[in-house]
């Protein structure tokens, strides 16, 4: 990676800041906020434009909520992942083409964080398809499912139970919520299911794991999620029914998203789309990038993962097009890219790892900094 070239513009620069949460440490609002601070400290003239970026996961409802004029957070009341009931929003905004569009986000109704301790065999997805529900109630016409930061791994069910299905056992029994009584499904009924909204619903995530095998849900994600071997194994035969079961291809790109909660949704009817993609539209930073001259972005780890549909690599491509210089704000730094012209590690800045991760927000102020005075030489 190279430093970035001396400007031959305007004494004032335009810089869009348009980074991914560093996750654990810092959400991307403020990973954003705290990279502009920097810049302003050598730089305090030049245009700041802050577009707060998501992947599908944790902060796609925060992100798209800052991006989008009128935007409204929608308050709910529904079933978390073990069934005691929690607060989460939904939000609702016209598009620019004047479509009525919901935005579901799993990890407020069944995330990871809102377990302690963890229950790998119970926890379920229920309510976001009371979620996904109370949005098609209210009229949307689009829906956005992001799905990341799932607690679970029932394939989907709960939120599909939510929306009409039944899951039954032989003697045609309702199979208890979560991933650990799949191995008993016997039948799956769609009779009574909700339709999909009149303009569509879309699957967002940045995973492209199947849902079952040595790269699927359970045996990739369900350790992340608390369980032992002997659970991942039990989950994965759970969800080796359950593909035996649906009209969907269990190797179709996000099955195995949110504990083959993609695999739940595309059996629904949604379409599978990068989520980083769909924020980046959605919010408009395409729009945004003519004129500009430098867009920085970032994230927790700046490695081979990036390239996958993360928030970086979209950056990246959407700034190539418009021909705009790009600088990454990462955490850790383990590949150069040929599409970036500048990166600063904070690990490299704070003499290390639990440095960085102890006071991100300095430190992402100091990456900001940095990157002004390159970009004044």
């Amino acid at each position: 990676m190279v430093g970035l070239s001396p400007t031959t513009r305007s004494s004032h620069l335009r810089i869009v800041i348009a980074p991914d949460s560093f996750k654990g440490t810092a959400t991307a609002v403020d990973v954003a906020a705290a990279i502009a601070a920097g810049w302003r400290t050598v730089r305090s003239d030049d245009e700041l434009l802050q577009l707060p970026m998501a992947d599908g996961g944790e902060g796609t409802i925060d992100a798209l909520e800052r991006g989008i004029a009128h935007a409204v957070r929608v308050p709910s009341t529904v079933s978390g992942p073990l069934s005691d009931p929690i607060a989460a929003d939904w939000l609702r905004f016209v598009d620019a083409d004047g479509v009525d569009t919901g935005v579901v986000e799993l990890a407020q109704t069944s995330g990871l964080p809102l377990l302690d301790p963890l229950d790998p065999l119970h926890a379920h997805t229920l309510g976001f398809g009371q979620q996904i529900a109370l949005a098609l109630d209210a009229g949307v016409q689009r829906l956005l499912l992001a799905v990341g930061g799932s607690s679970s791994t029932d394939g989907g069910t709960g939120a599909l139970t939510a929306l009409g299905a039944k899951f039954l056992d032989e003697a045609a029994h309702r199979l208890p919520l979560g991933g650990g009584a799949l191995e008993r499904l016997s039948s799956v009924s769609f009779g009574a299911v909700r339709e999909v909204p009149s303009e569509g619903a879309y699957l967002l995530s940045d995973v492209r794991n199947p849902l079952t095998g040595p790269l699927g849900a359970a045996a990739v994600f369900g350790p992340q999620k608390g369980a032992s071997l002997d659970q991942v194994l039990l989950l994965e035969r759970g969800l080796a029914r359950l593909a035996r079961r649906m009209p969907v291809d269990p190797t179709a790109t996000g099955a195995g998203a949110a504990g083959g909660t993609g695999f739940g949704m595309l059996a629904w009817g949604a379409i599978a789309r990068s989520g980083a993609e769909a924020v980046c539209e959605a919010i408009g930073v395409g729009a945004a990038l003519p004129g500009a001259d430098l867009v920085i972005t970032g994230e927790g780890s700046y490695d081979q993962q990036t390239s996958s549909g993360k928030v970086a690599s979209e950056i990246e491509l959407v700034a190539t097009r418009h021909h705009v210089p790009v600088a990454v704000v990462a955490g850790r730094i383990s590949v150069a890219s040929e599409t970036v012209d500048s990166a600063v590690s904070l690990e490299e800045l704070a003499g290390g790892t639990e440095a960085a991760m102890r006071d991100t927000i300095s430190w992402l102020e100091a990456a900001g900094a940095e990157l002004a005075r390159r970009y004044s030489r």
